[in-house]
């Protein structure tokens, strides 16, 4: 028989692996995700933890969290005064 906790705590990780899933491109602050989950801080920051170290999620550098998926290789270094075609 799972505990209660880690019963809910497991929901909750599943909830939020699906709204990243469903929602392609979901970029997430700490605090943002904290209010979309009714989740604490605690929680919160380990649920996120846990996902980057599954390699799920990733931050990005202002501290933000997207699925790795969502993450474009960057293919070359761009130079200052040169004009990129898109």
């Amino acid at each position: 028989m799972t505990p209660e906790p880690t019963r809910a705590t497991d929901e909750v990780l599943r909830r939020v692996q699906g709204e990243f899933l469903e929602m392609p491109g979901l970029r997430l602050t700490e605090p943002q995700a904290r209010r979309l989950w009714g989740l604490d801080a605690a929680l919160c920051d380990a649920l996120l933890g846990a996902l980057v170290e599954a390699n799920f999620l990733f931050r990005t550098r202002d501290g933000a969290f997207m699925r790795v998926d969502q993450a474009l290789p960057v293919k070359g270094t761009l130079r200052p005064g040169k004009n990129v075609a898109a």
